[in-house]
């Protein structure tokens, strides 16, 4: 258990059944009444985020997250596999539970996979991720606007911008974050 006071960001809490990490809080101390907590949580379960307000001497459960290294090794159609890399332990995780994570999995990707007490949470990505440009138009001669930029289809089926300079058969970085082209490879 933790006092509400001593909640920080980054950590999970069970709160109403649900299993919540802590985005932003901060303490509030009103001139009159008791000081309280207000914090903005991510549900864990469905990615939905909340805001909340905590009496500050409320005590919360905390929520002990696994976090496992695995390799992605192929899409089954609803659902994804991946693969203990210590204990090639294979797990299917379902479409749903991955939400736009799924767009950029490609084969052999290491991921850390976020359990709860047995439960699949979701996955988290690298920062950047490589990946073959298959498909986008050669660049217009004299096209020379600042930052001008073109479509181009990755391995995973995923559409970013790029650079004009980039053509098809490139390595290019993609940051998961924003879903954007950082550099070449």
């Amino acid at each position: 258990m933790v006092n509400a006071n001593d909640i920080k960001n980054g950590m999970t809490i069970l709160f109403e059944d649900n299993i919540y990490v802590v985005l932003e809080f901060s303490h509030v101390k009103p001139g009159k009444g008791a000081a309280f907590v207000k914090a903005k949580l991510k549900n864990l379960r469905t990615g939905s985020i909340v805001e909340k307000t905590f009496n500050s001497s409320i005590k919360l459960e905390r929520a002990m997250i696994q976090k496992v290294d695995m390799q992605y090794l192929y899409n089954s159609g609803e659902s994804y596999n991946f693969m203990n890399m210590e204990t090639y332990e294979q797990i299917e995780i379902p479409v749903s539970r991955l939400g736009d994570d799924a767009k950029f999995l490609k084969e052999n990707l290491s991921v850390n996979i976020t359990f709860y007490e047995g439960e699949v949470l979701g996955i988290i990505l690298p920062d950047k991720i490589e990946y073959t440009i298959t498909k986008t138009e050669p660049a217009v001669k004299g096209n020379t606007t600042n930052n001008a930029t073109k479509e181009a289809t990755i391995e995973t089926g995923l559409v970013i911008k790029v650079p004009l300079f980039i053509e098809e058969g490139e390595n290019v970085l993609v940051s998961t974050s924003d879903g954007k082209y950082v550099s070449r490879a």
